[in-house]
């Protein structure tokens, strides 16, 4: 794996690891109190963490891709409650600082799905 040139520490891919199963559990049991948002539909897909190990990168989405953007918004404004949240499940020197991002890998497997079912129909 890379991270810009960098390979990523079996650390980093460890401790990511650990956030996103703590981060799923914390949005299926609807731990985080956060109003306008059913988070036991929120699947997080991947959690990258920066090599100091204090900033980790929440890739998410929501049941189905519906309202991705605002979704990942109310994340972005609600991360000091789910940090709160999770400070009680994990036990790290630092509790990193959490960027939620929408996954993107579905819309582009998809594309890549629909390219090569065209390349087929052509021959």
């Amino acid at each position: 794996m890379n991270n810009l040139g960098k390979t990523v520490s079996q650390r980093q891919l460890r401790v990511g690891e650990m956030i996103k199963q703590s981060l799923s559990m914390i949005f299926l049991k609807e731990e985080a109190k956060i109003s306008n948002l059913d988070t036991n539909k929120i699947t997080v897909t991947e959690v990258r963490m920066s090599p100091d190990l204090k900033t980790a990168k929440a890739y998410v989405l929501p049941l189905g891709g519906k309202n991705a953007n605002e979704v990942v918004e109310i994340l972005k404004e609600f991360s000091f409650i789910i940090r709160k949240v999770l400070s009680k499940k994990v036990e790290l020197k630092f509790l990193p600082k959490l960027i939620f991002v929408k996954d993107e890998s579905f819309d582009y497997a998809e594309k890549i799905e629909n390219l090569i079912k065209q390349t087929h129909k052509r021959i």
